[in-house]
């Protein structure tokens, strides 16, 4: 019997053999909407129209779902495409959802406002209180929890299995936001959660140049119904957008690794800062959920915030003084990015449980040369 393969072979490989007709090592993007049928209703390989189905999505999906080690992978447009999917799958007017109170404030505002719109509740709750999840979840209503561990943007870790059993206990599908921490640092379906959502534009596609969304499913239904509505609502990953992603998926693991490793000596340099009152980082050892993210993780991720002593203004001053740490949204690519998420990526969550505190910088902590990249952090952080 053939050993299982490791995860740094997994992501070079699964779904990826070369082109029959030419040996092409990495498989063609096959850039159509259409497929030629042999005869009416007989279809080439099962394809026939790109919306229902195409080769290099076909790829990805097949690596996403080997990347977490799960049954079912698909792939869409974008992060919230595949939110909305598999929100849609689960809910009808009148359920409930139970998400944590620091989410990524798009998921929040789909959630809350387009979801909302249709008759769904929902309830934020403080993921590390067991206790407080519980009494959140309404028997017979609640039909989701909603975990994202690390949190964004204030890096809070979530107990995946223990979530798990709670939510298993009373009915309840657990679903898993690993954007942040990505299948090479984390693999939420081997704790017990029941569904796993990537914003694949971030660490999965790795270089800021395509937007795409996943969900990997173990349970067979309910991937019958996600893949329904992805071929009946049309959400789906372009072939060219397809590709780029598996492609920067081939090089995952390592930048992963240089990512953490970055991430961890910025957050050890700025600890104790005058102008710092708090770096947000699982990989210091007096983060609260450290221990939990070493048992959890593989590493602790390229991804950390900072509170700044000199409140509002001191924190926009920095944000618009770096030079390599690039003032954009987004995250997870080669290159770092600075952000301001109380007017960027969380604006739509002012004003409710989740608003961001405006002392907040969140930094994306790209591959660079690490003494370039604290150089630039120094540069840029006040001066007493």
């Amino acid at each position: 019997m053939a050993r299982t393969q490791n995860f740094d072979t997994i992501a070079i490989h699964a779904g990826q053999d070369f082109d029959p007709t030419t040996g092409a090592v990495i498989p063609p993007i096959y850039q159509t909407s259409t497929y030629v049928q042999e005869s009416i209703g007989l279809l080439r390989g099962g394809y026939e129209y790109s919306r229902g189905g195409n080769p290099t999505r076909t790829a990805l999906e097949t690596l996403l779902a080997a990347l977490e080690g799960g049954k079912h992978g698909l792939s869409f447009a974008s992060g919230l495409a595949a939110e909305d999917t598999i929100l849609r799958a689960l809910l009808a007017p009148g359920d409930h959802i139970v998400l944590g109170n620091d989410v990524y404030g798009g998921t929040h505002r789909l959630i809350n406002k387009v979801h909302g719109a249709w008759g769904v509740r929902n309830t934020t709750v403080e993921m590390s209180d067991l206790a407080a999840v519980e009494q959140a979840i309404i028997p017979g209503k609640t039909k989701i929890l909603w975990v994202e561990t690390p949190s964004n943007p204030l890096m809070k870790i979530s107990d995946i299995s223990a979530l798990a059993e709670l939510g298993h206990r009373f009915g309840v599908t657990v679903i898993v936001d690993n954007t942040f921490a990505s299948p090479a640092l984390q693999h939420p379906l081997a704790f017990g959660a029941d569904v796993i959502v990537h914003s694949t534009t971030k660490y999965l596609g790795g270089h800021s140049d395509v937007l795409g969304g996943a969900l990997i499913i173990n349970d067979d239904a309910l991937a019958e119904k996600a893949q329904f509505l992805q071929f009946a609502a049309g959400p789906v990953s372009a072939p060219l957008d397809a590709w780029l992603t598996v492609r920067g998926i081939k090089t995952l693991s390592v930048r992963m690794d240089r990512h953490c490793s970055n991430a961890q000596a910025i957050a050890e340099h700025l600890q104790g800062h005058p102008a710092i009152d708090t770096v947000y980082y699982p990989g210091l050892p007096d983060h609260p959920g450290h221990d939990l993210a070493k048992k959890q993780m593989r590493g602790f991720g390229g991804m950390l915030s900072l509170a700044f002593a000199g409140g509002a203004p001191a924190a926009r001053a920095f944000a618009e003084s770096t030079h390599l740490f690039q003032l954009a949204e987004s995250l997870g690519g080669v290159e770092s990015l600075v952000n301001y998420p109380s007017e960027m990526t969380h604006a739509s969550v002012r004003g409710t449980e989740l608003e961001v505190p405006d002392n907040i910088i969140r930094l994306s902590v790209g591959i660079e040369d690490v003494a370039d990249l604290i150089d630039d952090v120094e540069q840029a952080l006040p001066r007493r």
